[in-house]
């Protein structure tokens, strides 16, 4: 069989395409979150997360099967709103401050980027003013109706909102 210029190009389109998409899938291999144990320590501080307060996030980045931790979600959009962040992110967890005791949070993960925020409550996380994070509208809602805040969907928060600068004023442990 005698294969002309023009198919010979798109058998080797198709091949690329499979390439690409083989990569693809393996790349989008679905995350599931880690839980936090008394190791799990903060990327940015190392700080013990099992020891402070507040919702907590993880970032898993595109070929690291671990997460980077985060001891509260203001870290966790400052590090992913920082125009130098080039890093691919394949997975993003926060927990789900509808369900997990504030004081002592563990467990209920739910993808970030589908969740709701409340930005400038009264209650602290573990580097002080934090953005609460809930997976159910209704649950941020009634949150910001007790403690304060406005409640902002995953792409509404801005950098301008995420402030890093009190943190180790608040903190009573170190």
């Amino acid at each position: 069989m005698k294969l002309n210029r023009r198919t010979l190009f798109a058998l080797a389109l198709v091949a690329v395409a499979a390439a690409l998409s083989a990569c693809d899938n393996k790349a989008g291999r679905a995350v599931a979150p880690h839980q936090i144990d008394a190791h799990s320590a903060c990327d940015l501080d190392g700080m013990l997360l099992a020891d402070y307060p507040g919702p907590k996030a993880q970032i898993f980045y595109v070929g690291d099967p671990e997460p980077h931790w985060f001891c509260d979600t203001v870290e966790m959009f400052s590090m992913l709103l920082k125009p130098e962040q080039v890093k691919p992110v394949q997975a993003v967890f926060v927990q789900d401050m509808g369900k997990a005791d504030w004081d002592s949070p563990r467990g209920n993960w739910f993808d970030a980027r589908k969740g709701f925020y409340v930005l400038g409550s009264k209650r602290n996380g573990s580097m002080g003013p934090t953005i609460a994070s809930f997976a159910q509208v209704s649950d941020a809602n009634a949150f910001a109706a007790r403690e304060g805040g406005k409640v902002l969907r995953y792409n509404q928060v801005k950098p301008d909102m995420v402030d890093l600068t009190g943190g180790a004023l608040h903190d009573r442990k170190m």
